[in-house]
Parts: C-alpha cells; sequence; structure tokens
C-alpha cells in the first residue's frame, strides 16, 4: 500500500513514478529521490476544457413566507427587458446568423426567466428544506439548499437586544440558488450546492441571533415597492441597481459570484461577525486550459508520504496575512517551518507536531493552491526546465523575480536548467554562507516560477 520508487527510462531522462494504491504522482527526478523545478501535478486523463463552464450564470435569492414566494436579489441584474425592446425594433430572422453575444445569451437562457416565475420555482415547500434542490429548465440548472427558519414558540429576543419585545418574522425559508449551464460537470454541480448550504447555514445563524436576514429581506422588498411605484410599471428600472448599494447581504451575494467568475476562492464575512471560507477547486488545479477533476486531487492528496517536502507558492508573510484570525495555531507552525529543502517527516520534528497531523495541513494548503507537493531540493539531483514553464521576457513573474532579485532575470536563469543539471554545479565552494542562503532562495524561486 506504500508508495514505492519505480524507475522508467525514457531516452536520456529517468522519471520517477510513487505508485501506491490508486493513487499517482508524478516528477522529473533521478534514482535518488530528489526535488524538481516543475511543480509536482497529478497526471490524470486529459479532460475537456472547462474554459467558462464553471462559472455560475446568476446567484438568486428567494424566500417564502407572509407576503407569498418573493425574489429578494439576483445578480447579474436582468435584462430582458433591453433585448425585448431591441428585438422588437428588429425582428429577427429564423434564418439569419446568430452574433457571439447573441449566442452567449442564449446559452446562458437565465435572462428570460422573470421574477416572478423564479421565485414560484424556487421558493420549495417546507418538506424539501435541509435537502439538495437540483432543477433543470432546458439550457439551465438551478443547484441551492432550501433552509427552514424554524423559531421557538414565545420568541422575546436576545438579552443583548435592548428592545423589550421584537415582532416574530415573517419568513418561513429561504433559498440561495446558484444558476448553472444544465451541461455542468457534476463535480462543479456538488461544489456549488456545498457553497449554498455553508451559506444557508451562516444565513440562518444570524437570523436566530440576530434576525439578519429578516432585516435585509425587508429593506430589499422595500427598495423593490419603491422602484415600482417610481417605474410607474414600465420596468425600465431595475430594483437590484438599488439593492446593492444599499443592502450588507446582496453585496456579499456580488462579492461571491465575482470571486467565483475570476479567482474561486471566496472570503467574506458576513453581517460582519461571521467568516465564510470556500475554494473552487476547479478555478486553482489546472493544467494548462484543461483542470483537474476533484477526484483526481483527492487521489493525489491521499499519496503523500514522510519523504515528500512542501513548497509554498506564497511568501511567509504574505500567506500568514491571509489566514483568519481565529487560525489553527498548527497551521501557523507549519508554514513558519516548512523549507523546500525538508521532507515532512523533518517538518514534523521541528514543528512540533504528528506526521498525520503535518499530512492533513499539507492536504489542505495544496487544496488551496497556495503550496505544491514536491521532492526535497537535493545538490545530486537532477533538474530540468518544465514544458509548461512561461519563459516570455516580459511576463508577470520575469518582473515579479526582478523585484524580488535586483540585478537578476528569471529567463537567464530558467536557460541554465535547459537541460538536465545539478545544483552543486552552481555552488561555489569557498563562497560566503550568505551567498549560500541567496542561491538557495534562488533555487527555490526557480522552482516556484519554472
Amino acid at each position: 500500500r506504500d508508495a514505492a520508487c519505480v524507475p522508467e527510462t525514457d531516452g536520456n531522462k529517468e522519471l520517477v513514478t510513487l505508485k501506491g494504491e490508486k493513487d499517482t504522482l508524478r516528477s522529473s527526478s533521478t534514482r535518488d529521490t530528489g526535488g524538481q523545478l516543475s511543480s509536482a501535478q497529478p497526471q490524470t486523463k486529459p479532460q475537456p476544457s472547462m474554459g467558462e463552464d464553471t462559472n455560475p450564470i446568476s446567484v438568486i435569492l428567494v424566500s417564502s413566507g407572509s407576503r407569498g414566494n418573493k425574489l429578494l436579489f439576483r445578480y447579474p441584474f436582468q435584462r430582458h427587458q433591453e433585448q425585448q425592446g431591441e428585438h422588437t425594433r428588429k425582428p429577427r430572422s429564423p434564418y439569419a446568423l446568430h452574433s457571439t453575444a447573441e449566442g452567449a445569451e442564449d446559452q446562458d437562457g437565465d435572462s428570460r426567466f422573470s421574477d416572478a416565475i423564479l421565485a414560484t420555482i424556487l421558493a420549495t415547500k417546507s418538506d424539501m428544506c435541509g435537502k439538495k434542490f437540483e432543477l433543470k429548465i432546458d439550457n439551465v440548472r438551478f443547484v441551492g439548499h432550501p433552509t427552514l427558519l424554524q423559531h421557538p414558540l414565545g420568541f422575546q429576543g436576545s438579552k443583548l437586544d435592548p428592545s423589550p419585545k421584537r415582532e416574530m418574522p415573517t419568513m418561513i425559508l429561504f433559498n440561495l440558488v446558484f444558476a448553472l449551464r444544465a451541461n455542468a460537470d457534476p463535480s462543479v454541480i456538488g461544489c456549488m450546492h456545498t457553497l449554498s448550504r455553508r451559506m444557508a447555514v451562516v444565513l440562518q445563524h444570524e437570523e436566530r441571533r440576530c434576525q439578519y436576514l429578516s432585516r435585509e429581506a425587508k429593506l430589499m422588498l422595500a427598495i423593490q415597492d419603491e422602484v415600482a411605484a417610481v417605474s410607474d410599471g414600465n420596468g425600465s428600472q431595475s430594483p437590484f441597481h438599488h439593492i446593492l448599494p444599499k443592502c450588507k447581504l446582496a453585496s456579499d451575494l456580488k462579492e461571491a459570484f465575482d470571486s467565483l467568475c475570476t479567482t474561486g476562492v471566496i472570503h467574506l464575512h458576513i453581517n460582519n461577525w461571521l467568516e465564510l471560507s470556500f475554494c473552487l477547486p476547479h478555478k486553482i488545479h489546472r493544467l494548462g486550459p484543461d483542470y483537474i477533476p476533484p477526484d483526481a486531487i483527492e487521489r493525489s492528496l491521499k499519496a503523500i508520504r514522510p519523504y515528500h517536502a512542501l513548497l509554498l507558492l506564497d511568501e511567509e508573510k504574505s500567506l500568514l496575512a491571509q489566514l483568519p484570525v481565529d487560525s489553527s495555531p498548527a497551521l501557523v507552525r507549519v508554514v513558519k517551518t516548512t523549507s523546500a529543502m525538508k521532507n515532512l517527516q523533518q517538518l514534523a520534528q521541528d514543528a512540533d507536531l504528528a506526521l498525520l497531523q503535518v499530512f492533513q495541513l499539507a492536504a489542505h494548503l495544496v487544496y488551496w493552491g497556495k503550496a505544491i507537493v514536491i521532492y526535497p531540493l537535493c545538490e545530486n539531483n537532477f533538474y530540468m526546465l518544465s514544458p509548461d514553464a512561461n519563459i516570455c521576457v516580459f511576463s508577470p513573474q520575469s518582473e515579479q523575480f526582478s523585484q524580488q532579485f535586483p540585478g537578476n532575470s528569471l529567463t537567464s536563469l530558467l536557460s541554465k536548467f535547459s537541460l538536465p543539471t545539478t545544483l552543486s554545479q552552481f555552488k561555489n565552494p569557498l563562497a560566503p554562507p550568505v551567498q549560500e542562503v541567496r542561491a538557495r532562495q534562488g533555487g527555490r524561486q526557480g522552482a516556484i516560477f519554472g
């Protein structure tokens, strides 16, 4: 069951494959388990390019209560009324060619659903609360987690509330839904449901604590009624455009949507009280245009062994600043103690942690895209530039390298590894210790950028 190093010859290059039970990690090395300049990524069967298929179409918040089913907020804003006006002015021929913008809008298909229709189909019954909600209509798939707001009888409010008595909330349930393309990957659907469930738990907690969701819903509905009265029913103005700058929950939903479409990492403070973090692995773990399936990532993380090392992709200070205030002290110790020249067993001893705990923390950092697993850097191992490395002269990596190491060029450093070479060739035995440390730091940065 333990991984075994099996050398495989391919011409003049020699590869070492870590073979475990259904686990495979691959890296360029010699017979002595050594480091590599390229990232140790799991070699899986090439998947079709996801492109923008991992991006949600929209995020929708609906509620059900004494005022019926209501669509509280949706982002992006609905634009079907403007499109209907354009189509009215210029009829579309069934034989006309579709433009790129029209094709993208038709592919999304979310804008053709009105607010009333979405409120009706997404506000489920109480029996469906606490379960996964998934509904497919044509080319749109709605994924959410309906949540029931159960308030104890005779609710008088908390002791910290100065008011003698608060009114009973009128909201019975709510559903935070993500609209996806109907052909979205099942792993993406599962991740979106997980995010919806986590946000539902946070909102339910804040509702029971201080009626946060009821206050925000009341504000959203009041703005919708105000905009509807001003617009005189012509529908020229979107009420969500006015809700966004005035409602904290609406801005949090917008930030979550934008993060899913860009970095895939979400960090929110709901009601400025509870922190919510989420990671969409399809956005972080990619091999060129292709994504790495989450199940392949989990198999690779299970293949971590004591002789592996952890290479941080961010500077120590930057990574520590990104950690939550209540983060695990063990994680902080791992970040401060880790080194590309130190295997995980040595790291566990230096950090005074159990080896199993170090495995879990290392897997956590890799999953969030903050580190990669490599072999410890060794002077006698051969290293070679990764074929997927960005060797452009004016790349962002080159500028970052020049700022961190003034007077040095990343492309000139990587050119020294065009052919397999050892780190001992760059070591001067007569050099002072300071220069040796700088050489090791340069090797670490080369491993990251190369």
